[in-house]
């Protein structure tokens, strides 16, 4: 799979309106049949950041999302609600979702 954590510096005035103002978008890539999941937190030290945690099954799905017509959307409708770029790590990974945390097992 291919595993992206992106963080978002959104502008203080538009940090509460966040999930709203990309609500589009992230519907429309959670239904992508290649998302595996994605995800948003919100920081607990930076009101205005938020974390994405995004998966796709694969290279056609990873390209398939970045061609679609929502991603060309987002490219131009959500940079004015941004402080800076966003910052992120992808790679891919050996596996196909989550694995147990074995350190904090739940018995």
């Amino acid at each position: 799979m291919i595993f992206i954590t992106a963080k978002f510096r959104v502008k203080p005035e538009h940090a509460d309106r966040w999930p709203e103002i990309s609500r589009e978008f992230t519907e429309a890539t959670r239904a992508e049949p290649g998302c595996l999941w994605y995800d948003w937190s919100r920081s607990l030290d930076d009101p205005t950041e938020y974390v994405l945690v995004e998966a796709f099954r694969d290279d056609d799905a990873g390209a398939a999302h970045v061609g679609s017509a929502h991603f060309r959307a987002a490219r131009s409708d959500l940079p004015p609600y941004l402080a800076e770029t966003p910052r992120i790590i992808n790679a891919k990974i050996d596996q196909d979702g989550w694995s147990e945390l074995g350190e904090l097992a739940v018995e």
